[in-house]
């Protein structure tokens, strides 16, 4: 089966710092870019950032730049989401897609399952 797997969520206390694994499973990232979004109870799934399939080009939502760093590792075949200053509001199910080469608001595919974040004292 084609999808995504991620990993790297839990319980963190405000301030502090989680990195999120999503490895590809049965296909390869090469020619795919990925996307890391979120949904959080209540509100509508939101594209958090994003790295096209050259790594020479990233997106990052406004509530989440300058915190949040995205990497990928074709070698590995798996993208990172390394997120920094952790808020309440980033708690959420955080799962990621690919479309072809480029960063896209539409086209996705190979949705994982997601990882639990939680962000509380």
């Amino acid at each position: 089966q084609f999808q995504f797997v991620e990993s790297g969520g839990g319980l963190v206390q405000p301030g502090g710092s989680l990195t999120l694994s999503c490895v590809a499973s049965g296909f390869t990232l090469d020619y795919l870019a990925v996307t890391w979004f979120r949904q959080a109870p209540g509100k509508e799934r939101e594209g958090v950032s994003c790295v096209s399939y050259s790594d020479n080009s990233t997106y990052y939502a406004d509530s989440v730049r300058g915190r949040f760093i995205i990497s990928r590792d074709n070698a590995k075949n798996t993208v990172f989401l390394q997120m920094n200053n952790l808020k309440p509001e980033d708690a959420a199910v955080y799962n990621c897609a690919a479309t072809p080469y480029y960063c896209s608001k539409y086209g996705y595919d190979y949705w994982g399952l997601g990882t639990q974040v939680t962000v509380s004292s």
